[in-house]
Order: structure tokens, then sequence, then C-alpha cells
């Protein structure tokens, strides 16, 4: 059976302006990190997607090595995008990256052009693309230097195989460096995708500052804390759940009585504000302006539902921030 999107899909979505750019995103945008690898069931995600899709996200992330096996994210999204989604493809920003350990010997990590350019290569072999929307460096190299890199995603938008360039890990003085480059060159820096939630604070230690100055978009990733803050964990570690599965990033070590005990205080305040704890941890990112998006994550169709009432209030009281604070010390 084929697949016709919701009529009144962008209705029901916000979008906001990527820095100084004319392109605008969905507040909430979907990740592909996990879940949609070769190990995950197609249906499921098949199902996620066409959900998504018809609630107004027109943003798909995507990375080289996502999976797992690494490729087999852009492999299952490219095959549902053939199958389901190649009449919209103008109505979607799909983006991807390289940056970590891909393929064995000395060209299949980091940073240099040798890396990049084959890397995005096999990226759009592997989605069925001409283009990706947004290329990004994913992480820093401490090796290669920046000017080769910056020079790189500026080859690509030149020969025609991104429209668009980010940068994702970088800290506030590599991004400063980054930024600069890639103005000279021509190809101004759209977007940065750094970690950010509740739990992982870096990025307000200066970068989100540096990203109002000059005019450049932001996207956090893992913004529930790779599901920490949402009721999954409120009765400990449930068996379906990342803490669980040998792949995850998220291990059973990390999910401490502290943590939980912040969790549920967190939750607490959430269900005084008729939110779930998952749509007022995205709400509190969201409701700084210098945000463009928040990049979710999910296992199932049913989390994107209840990911998309997050925008619907963002707004906090000096009481409720000053109450948080206090929770996460």
């Amino acid at each position: 059976m084929s697949y016709t999107p919701a009529l009144h899909r962008y209705q029901s979505m916000e979008y906001r302006r990527c820095g100084n750019s004319g392109l605008k995103l969905p507040v909430v945008s979907l990740g592909l990190w996990h879940n949609f690898g070769g190990v995950d069931v197609l249906e499921n995600c098949r199902n996620i997607l066409h959900l998504a899709f018809d609630s107004g996200i027109t943003h798909f992330d995507l990375a080289n090595n996502y999976g797992p096996p690494p490729g087999s994210a852009e492999e299952n999204f490219g095959r549902i995008l053939r199958q389901d989604f190649h009449s919209y493809r103008d109505q979607m920003i799909i983006s991807t990256k390289a940056g970590y350990y891909m393929w064995e010997g000395p060209y299949g990590d980091w940073g240099s052009k040798k890396y990049l350019v084959s890397s995005l290569d096999q990226s759009l072999k592997r989605m069925g693309l001409e283009y990706v929307d947004i290329f990004y460096h994913h992480r820093p190299d401490p090796d290669t230097p920046l000017e080769e890199t910056m020079a790189t995603l500026d080859l690509v938008v030149r020969q025609g195989k991104a429209l668009y360039v980010g940068i994702s890990n970088y800290g506030a003085e590599e991004a400063a460096r980054a930024f600069a480059i890639l103005k000279k060159l021509g190809t101004p820096c759209l977007i940065h995708q750094p970690k950010y939630s509740m739990f992982e604070r870096w990025v307000e230690g200066g970068l989100l500052q540096l990203l109002e100055k000059e005019g450049v978009g932001c996207i956090p990733f893992s913004p529930l804390a790779q599901g920490l803050l949402t009721n999954k964990y409120l009765k400990g570690i449930p068996g379906d759940s990342r803490a669980h599965k040998p792949h995850g990033f998220l291990k059973e070590e990390q999910v401490t009585p502290e943590v939980l005990k912040k969790i549920g205080q967190l939750n607490e305040m959430a269900i005084k504000r008729d939110q779930t704890l998952a749509q007022m941890a995205l709400a509190w990112i969201l409701r700084d302006k210098r945000i463009t998006s928040v990049l979710i994550g999910v296992s199932k169709p049913e989390q994107v539902t209840d990911s998309l009432q997050s925008f619907r209030n963002t707004w906090f009281s000096e009481e409720e921030l000053r109450r948080i604070e206090e929770i996460l010390k």
C-alpha cells in the first residue's frame, strides 16, 4: 500500500530559522542514531518515519556510522525513502556526517579530505541521493589541520554533494576557528550539533553565546540524555531500555540511585506542568530561542507523538527554573 502524507502536516509544527540562513527547521527533528540499523525491524522504522513526516517533521539526521552495523541506518533510510518518500524529497532536510571510525586503514576516520569526501560519496550511494541538505564534520580532529577539514566542507558544497555544512561536538574555541575559516571560504557554517540536555550542559559555558553572535543554528542531540529524561527509568532499568542493550551508549552503571532520584523529582515537576518528563526536558531546551531544533531518538511511534507535545508549552516560571537548578545540582 502506497504512503500518502497527512494533508495538514505543516500546520501542526513550529519552524525556526536556522541561524542567519534562509533555512527553517522543525523545532523537533528525528535522529536515526539508534533503532534504524540492521539489527532493528524495518517496518517499525517505516512507521516511525511515516508518523514523523505526517506530524510536520521534515528534518532527518543520520551519520555514516549509524546502525548497528555502521552504514545500515543510511541503507534502511534510503530504502524507505525510495519506496515511500520519493515524491517528497524536496520537502525534506536530510543530513549526514563523517568523523568517527568507519572503515579500517588510515583513511576511514577523523577529518582528512580523503576520508570526508570518500565517506560522503558512500553515504549518498547508501541513501540513493544525489546530495544531502546538510553535511557535518562529526568531531574535531587533533591531527588534521582545521583548514583542510573546513576546506573539504566547502568543496562538497561546490561539488553539489551538499547544500549546507555544519559541525558537531566542537568546543567554543574550535568552533570559532571553524566558523572563521568557512566564512572566508564563502561557505558559512549553517549549524552546530552539540550534546545538550538537563544532565549535559557544557554548551552553556560559551558555545551558545558564540552561535548567537555568529548567526549559526543549534540542534542538540541526546536532549533526553539517552532516555534517562523519560518515564522509562522511574522504576529502575527496564529490560527493553538502551541501558540494557549491549550495543547501546547508555550503560547500566550510569543509572545511579542519585540519577534516579533526580529523575523522580523532575518528573514530579513535569506532572505539575501537565507534561511528561520527556516533554518538559525538551521544552526546557526549546525555551532558549538560540536553539533551532532538538533531535529526538525514538524506538516506537508513540514516542514521536509524546515528544511533539513539548513545544506546546516552553514557558517556565522563575520558580520552576530555580527548582530545576536545585534538583540538578
